[in-house]
């Protein structure tokens, strides 16, 4: 059994050239997690970002054979790229469609209403935060880190990071209650 781990990119391609699924998957596992964060920053939608990755690495597997790539990440992560913005194209192509009914655009309206209402609930909730359960905080819902990243990057235990999520999101749940609605997705 090989060690995959060790081999270079370089080295990882040409076995998959040659059919190696083990190489592709250790190519995948090395690769996938740095594209998925660097897709969400563009998009800010994870199952788009994942369907973005599995196509470009399915796309990538069936032609292997021709596929001339010095080095795969920037490769892979260009491929992303290029099909994110293909599904931001037909998107707004697909609002401007939508925008053109007048009852939709009034939901609309309101609807960006209660975003704007909700961001300045939770921009004064997070202001009454005390500073590190803040950060924690802004790691997690904005930088889109896990708990072990963000606990190693503040030199905290992951498990303190669990539970001043846990305290943080409970009291916005208090904060938000009268906003129903958003309530439910925290």
């Amino acid at each position: 059994m090989y060690k995959y781990s060790e081999y270079s990119d370089h080295d990882l391609v040409r076995l998959i050239q040659q059919g190696d699924r083990a190489a592709f998957e250790q190519m995948y596992h090395r690769h996938a997690e740095s594209i998925y964060r660097f897709a969400y920053h563009i998009l800010k939608d994870e199952a788009e970002c994942m369907d973005a990755i599995q196509e470009v690495f399915v796309w990538f597997w069936a032609n292997r054979e021709t596929v001339q790539v010095a080095d795969p990440g920037p490769y892979l992560r260009t491929a992303v790229k290029y099909r994110l913005t293909r599904y931001i194209q037909s998107s707004r192509r697909r609002a401007e469609i939508l925008s053109h009914r007048g009852d939709l655009s009034l939901e609309l309206t309101d609807t960006s209403l209660e975003v704007k209402e909700l961001r300045q609930v939770i921009d004064h909730f997070l202001s009454t935060l005390p500073p590190r359960s803040a950060q924690i905080f802004h790691l997690s819902r904005n930088e889109y880190l896990s708990n072990r990243e963000i606990a190693q990057k503040m030199g905290i235990s992951e498990k303190t990071v669990e539970n001043q999520m846990t305290i943080v999101l409970r009291k916005l749940r208090i904060a938000l209650g009268k906003m129903q609605f958003w309530s439910t997705f925290l």
